[in-house]
């Protein structure tokens, strides 16, 4: 599905859905329903969100948390030549982990990585650099909800890219 949503390109957006997600869309943030419904993909992160489906009558095929999803789609981004950008954690972590998946997945293009301890300033040169590097898949860790709003705020300015809130 996501190898479909970057060959369609466009702006795309991935939501990984967790139980305390959900909750917080019907009970506190209905923002974040529309969130919801605007994205491209959603997964089940949670087996609370597994059993609602299907109590719901909606099942889902199965549970595929953030880093699950992100695992897979580098090795496929690897295999396919796909370009990835990691946003988000502390100063270091995304380089880190940037070195540490090149090493595990020869192939992988890292074309830039960014902490997520900025300035609400800083935020339209992160997006210019993101969108200068031209990356396929976005990878977006500030946590939930407050990366599925980042990714709502900046993805058209971005452009082509499947952007993922993976925690």
């Amino acid at each position: 599905r996501v190898a479909d949503l970057i060959r369609s390109g466009g702006p795309r957006r991935i939501i990984t859905l967790n139980p305390e997600f959900l909750y917080r869309a019907v009970r506190e943030d209905h923002t974040l329903m529309e969130l919801v419904s605007r994205a491209d993909l959603v997964t089940a992160d949670g087996e609370g969100i597994v059993w609602g489906g299907r109590v719901a009558g909606t099942p889902f095929p199965e549970r595929v948390t953030g880093i699950d999803l992100m695992l897979r789609l580098v090795e496929r981004a690897a295999a396919e030549g796909w370009r990835g950008f990691l946003l988000g954690a502390a100063p270091g972590v995304a380089a880190e982990a940037a070195e540490n998946l090149t090493r595990r997945f020869p192939g992988l293009q890292v074309v830039g990585t960014q902490h997520g301890y900025f300035k609400p300033h800083e935020e339209a040169g992160i997006v210019d650099t993101i969108k200068q590097r031209a990356p396929q898949l976005l990878f977006v860790a500030l946590g939930a909800p407050a990366q599925e709003k980042w990714i709502e705020r900046h993805i058209e300015s971005i452009g082509d890219v499947v952007a993922v809130g993976v925690g």
